[in-house]
């Protein structure tokens, strides 16, 4: 049995990110998806939550951890949102894909 999980908009274009170009800091998804800092760290609150992604340290730069998708996760929940919003939003906030399985 599958679940479905709706996330607000900046969680589905920082997933989108995360699941185009792999696992990322705070400061790189915030100059890739043009978003500000407090949104960023809002989609990022809402999907470890959710168990979506995690966290983990970097120990590069220990104020920086690094996120990754917990691709099951994904699978198990079935993520759905609604496409006809995300059209509406403005062009530079729109993730470049939906596929969020690999």
């Amino acid at each position: 049995m599958q679940m479905s999980l709706e996330l607000p908009n900046s969680a589905i274009l920082v997933l989108g990110r995360l699941a185009d170009e792999g696992p990322m800091t705070p400061k790189a998804l915030i100059e890739k998806v043009g978003l500000a800092p407090r949104t960023i760290s809002f989609a990022l609150r809402t999907l470890v939550r959710e168990k979506v992604i995690r966290k983990t340290p970097n120990l590069a730069d220990m104020r920086q951890p690094i996120y990754h998708i917990d691709m099951e996760r994904v699978r198990e929940l079935q993520i759905r949102f609604d496409s006809g919003q995300i059209s509406q939003m403005p062009p530079s906030f729109r993730p470049s894909g939906h596929s969020f399985t690999r």
